[in-house]
């Protein structure tokens, strides 16, 4: 609530002496600052400003951006009494360009570390390892700005895996996440909706002669951010999954519902990061042995925090 109505207050507050010189005649200087915020309206980036969730801008040709992308993974059902842990760090170093105006390619190699001690359905393990690449194409077919808010692109990201992401046991996985990612200016230059909706099927065999695996995730997540200072933006974020047994949704496993806030911050024009938290205030697991227990920590974690920092050039 209180990241709410931080949100609230950042697009309502003006002030009123400078309110009152926009609207005086001859006011030229006053006219020449109300183009200027117009302006620096188009310029918000929206790709990294909701958090988990990503914005439609893609980007111009010639653009390149480095960044490292790290979203962690907390808290799993204790199998037994005594301490328990569960905790893997998937960490993304990509290099993106864009060979022409609107269209964006990412190529990323991913390292994991975890740690996993007495959890329901897992073994026990700790130990960091080089954990696959990935390419993302992603076209922009329109661009928000203050007179047409709307922002629409869609976002193919497949991906060779090593390590099944919950239980950590070596694997050759391919994926491949559909993302359709849509951005509002609600008020330009201070505030903005995002939403995603994204399907992720994967499929492919733990190594020596282990059982094949296949599952699918659908996810529906939606921010508000509010410009809060110059180069900050900071709102609250909310994300809906549901993971599957089988490729095509087959059977629901688990359902969550995360809630948190997405702060995003410009050090310079080339330089940015972005942090969002993410908490399970609600959800479900559909095993036999896990009904009407509390959350959905089958197939997802009680926490998730997401730190991205990004460099243009």
């Amino acid at each position: 609530m209180a990241v709410l109505s931080l949100a609230i207050l950042a697009f309502q507050s003006e002030d009123p002496a400078r309110a009152g010189q926009d609207d005086a005649p001859g006011k030229q200087g006053a006219s020449a600052s109300g183009d200027k915020g117009q302006s620096s309206a188009k310029d918000v980036d929206t790709e990294h400003l909701f958090g988990f969730t990503e914005g439609a801008d893609a980007g111009e040709k010639g653009e390149q951006e480095v960044v490292l992308d790290t979203i962690s993974r907390f808290g799993k059902r204790a199998a037994g009494p005594g301490g328990s842990r569960y905790r893997v760090l998937d960490t993304k170093l990509g290099y993106q360009f864009n060979p022409i105006d609107k269209l964006s390619i990412e190529l990323g190699a991913f390292g994991n570390l975890r740690t996993s001690r007495n959890i329901v359905g897992l073994d026990d393990k700790s130990y960091g390892t080089f954990d696959g690449i990935s390419v993302e194409v992603k076209y922009q077919f329109l661009k928000g700005s203050a007179e047409q808010p709307l922002g629409l692109a869609v976002e193919l990201r497949p991906r060779f895996s090593r390590v099944l992401p919950i239980e950590g046991n070596g694997a050759d996985i391919f994926d491949m996440e559909s993302v359709l990612q849509l951005d509002v200016q609600i008020v330009p230059n201070k505030l903005w909706y995002g939403g995603n909706l994204s399907f992720e099927p994967a499929a492919g065999r733990q190594l020596g002669n282990g059982p094949g695996y296949r599952s699918s995730t659908l996810l529906w997540s939606n921010a508000l951010v509010a410009r809060i200072g110059e180069n900050t933006y900071l709102g609250p974020e909310l994300r809906y999954l549901r993971g599957y047994a089988g490729t095509f949704l087959n059977k629901l496993e688990s359902e969550a519902l995360f809630l948190g806030p997405a702060l995003h911050h410009r050090f310079t024009e080339k330089t940015w990061l972005t942090v969002a938290y993410a908490g399970q205030v609600r959800g479900r697991d559909t095993g036999p042995d896990l009904t009407g227990r509390r959350l959905g920590l089958d197939q997802f974690e009680r926490q998730n925090l997401r730190v991205k920092f990004g460099m243009e050039f």
